[in-house]
């Protein structure tokens, strides 16, 4: 189990249009990858790398997902908030300030990535604490929109943004204590934003990871559906 770590934060809360409109007839957090819903997925991210309870947001239109999640896990320890957010920086905020004081780690439900890749990135992201936070980052850009990093030579993130640098940030994030005790600006309206606010007022790191999907569409399914291992992983 993390030493440092022992709450994480699942944000679930999208209202995953494009996978309705693509026929999946499920909340998104319950759209399958290769069989297996994402947020059992990521769930099951989490508990590879050692941590077993969790803060989940879902919104109002997907409590069949509290439902599921309790019959599948029926020991786990989850507090589930279900809550129909403006935004995901309203989501990620509320899951963060549920959490308890200290580090905090948060994934959203559609970054998909293998358990071993999750628990590496956790694992390398805790030797920054306690001055820094961390960003997933990858190469695999498989998003419509997404928020590129400048990386300088000794892993910090100097820049998010259009023109950044070729890695893209991956939907994982370990917030360091003093990031979470800042209170970002009210006039910030998207999780991009508050992460880039974040990036020119704190130290904040990227640490690779190769393959993550951003699951928003039928072909973000399908290429993740591809990457799946042909034998079980470890």
């Amino acid at each position: 189990m993390s030493a440092t770590l022992r709450r994480g934060g699942i944000i679930a809360a999208g209202d995953g249009s494009r996978l309705r409109a693509a026929g999946y007839a499920v909340p998104k957090a319950l759209v399958p990858v290769g069989g297996v819903p994402l947020i059992e997925r990521v769930i099951g991210n989490f508990a590879a790398a050692g941590i077993a309870s969790l803060v989940v947001i879902v919104n109002e239109h997907s409590r069949a997902c509290v439902d599921w999640v309790r019959r599948r896990f029926p020991a786990l320890d989850v507090d589930f908030i279900v809550r129909t957010t403006r935004s995901s920086l309203e989501s990620f905020l509320a899951v963060s300030e549920r959490l308890d004081p200290g580090p905090a780690l948060i994934s959203t439900v559609d970054a998909w990535c293998r358990p071993a890749d999750f628990t590496r990135f956790v694992q390398a992201a805790e030797r920054r604490l306690p001055d820094a936070s961390v960003l997933a980052v990858t190469p695999l850009v498989a998003d419509e929109k997404p928020l590129r990093a400048t990386i300088d030579a000794s892993g910090r993130i100097r820049r998010l943004g259009e023109g950044a640098g070729p890695m893209v940030t991956a939907g994982v994030y370990l917030l360091s204590a003093a990031a979470r005790a800042a209170p970002p600006p009210a006039q910030l309206q998207r999780l991009r934003d508050y992460l880039g606010w974040l990036v020119a007022g704190q130290p904040v790191y990227a640490e690779i990871v190769d393959t993550v999907v951003d699951v928003d569409r039928a072909e973000d399914v399908a290429l993740a559906e591809a990457l799946i291992p042909e034998q079980p992983e470890p």
